[in-house]
Formats: C-alpha cells, structure tokens, sequence
C-alpha cells in the first residue's frame, strides 16, 4: 500500500530516493535541481530545468506539432491525461511515447539527483503527464552514476557542461566533427551554454553535455582555464569545500579519439523491450 499523498515536505532530514521506493511511496521528491515523480515506489517522471521537457523533446524534435500539444493539454487540462491523449488521438503510438518519456526522464533523474544536485524534502504530488511505463529507482540511480562516470571519461572538466559554450580553432590532429556534433557548434557563441543548445535543439541535455565533452576533448570548443579535473569515479560536479590551486585546463585531450554513441545501446533495447511488450 503506498504511502498517502502529503501536502507539505516530510519533517527531519529528506528522505532518499531509494528510501522512499521501500516505502513505496508516491508523491514528489524535490531536489536542487528537479524533482522525481513517484507512484508506488517506482518512478514515473522526472523534471529538471537543465533538462528539456518531454514535451520540448517532442515538438522542437519535430515528432509533434506546437498545436498539437497545446491541444492535448487543453483537452485534459493537465490532469494527468496528457500522455493518454496522444495516444488515444494517434498523434503517437504506445511505444513512441514509452521511448520518449524514459529518455526524459532518465535525462533530468541524473540532473535531479546528481550533479551536485540533493534532495531537500518530499510533497504530494502526481505529474500532468500521466502514466507511461515507471521505472525502479535502483535502475534510475544506476543510470544516473554511470552517465556521470561516462562524462568524466570523457573529459574529466566538468566546468564545461555550465559555462558558455566557446569555439576554438582545433589543430590538426582533431577528428572530424560529426552532423549532430556540427549542430551543437552552430549555435556555440560564447553566451548559450550547454542547457540552452540542448533546449534550442530538442535534444536531451545529458546528450549535449556527452557531444561538448567530446568537442572539448578534441578541441573544437574551449575548456575554462580555470577547470578542475575530476576523478573518474567521482560524479560530476565541482567539489564542494574544495581548496588548494587548480590546475591550469589543457587545450585539448590527450588523445582526440571518436567515442560511438553511448546511448544507442541502451535506446535499442529500450525499443525492442517495449516492442515485445503486449
């Protein structure tokens, strides 16, 4: 039996994401930087402002026009609903939608709950979207330290995922860049930073962080001169209370190497488990 729905956070210190999955509580788990959504344990969404929303992902994306979504909102009145509606109407199939929201919601669960993100109390509360497929927070905060052990793997400079993002002219050992790559360079000025080009794009953010990482490791974007690097298996994020000079941000990466794409893997399964699903 979950735990009812609480109108106001939980008194003491927050509560943990798998703390609350024993409990198999459902509302909201408010942290620093988004929120995850329960019900009966077992995630069902998750928000972040760093990360675009399932409905940017849809329309900037191009899978769903701005007036179909507004009517899908308009229709349920984001009461839970809305996720339903697209299907019901066919503006998209079951498995479309499944695919799309666990790609948003791992993406702003590891904002959310890393990062250097907390927790900081937990409210009653159910997501506008409606149910989709819930996921295990064992697998959530799985998925969330493996993103942050692949960022710092990539590049462990950390500072590049929140600063402006700034061209550099690469020498000539850099790889080619590749087209997704070359869309994130197109809107590298010096004042968007990496939040703002995922958004701009209809990509997920964890997505634009792992093609900056790896432009910045070639040397096509800047590396603040004053970026720490982390430790492998440290998670991503300046750490706090740090002290002591940083060491000065090499150029590029020692070795401009083309990473393939980490997350096609997990998306094909992720599509084949839904297709087998009846």
């Amino acid at each position: 039996m979950s735990l009812p729905h609480r109108t106001g956070a939980r008194a003491g210190r927050a509560p943990s994401l798998t703390g609350l999955a024993d409990e198999r509580a459902s509302g909201a788990l408010l942290c620093d930087a988004g929120t995850v959504y329960l019900r009966d344990g077992q995630v069902v969404h998750a928000e972040s402002p760093v990360a675009p929303g399932i409905e940017v992902l849809l329309t900037t994306g191009g899978r769903l026009t701005a007036d179909s979504w507004r009517e899908a909102v308009g229709r349920t009145g984001r009461a839970g609903g809305v996720g339903r509606f697209l299907v019901d109407s066919g503006r998209l199939s079951g498995a479309e939608l499944e695919i799309c929201h666990l790609g948003a919601l791992f993406d702003a669960a590891y904002f959310a709950l890393g990062h250097g993100s907390g927790p900081r109390g937990f409210q009653g509360a159910a997501h506008w979207l409606g149910p989709v497929r819930p996921v295990g927070a064992v697998a959530v905060e799985r998925e969330t330290r493996r993103r942050g052990k692949l960022l710092a793997a990539l590049w462990p400079y950390p500072q590049v995922d929140t600063e402006p993002v700034v061209l550099r002219r690469p020498d000539g050992r850099a790889p080619a860049v590749t087209p997704r790559q070359r869309a994130v360079l197109a809107l590298a000025d010096g004042v968007r930073t990496p939040a703002r080009i995922a958004h701009e794009l209809g990509r997920p953010a964890f997505h634009t962080l792992i093609d900056i990482r790896r432009l910045a490791a070639a040397g096509h974007v800047a590396t603040p001169r004053s970026a720490r690097p982390e430790h492998p298996g440290r998670h991503p994020g300046p750490p706090a209370g740090s002290a002591g000079s940083a060491p000065t941000a090499p150029d590029r990466g020692p070795g401009a190497v083309v990473f393939t794409d980490p997350d096609i893997d997990l998306l094909r399964r992720l599509r084949d488990a839904l297709e087998a699903t009846p």
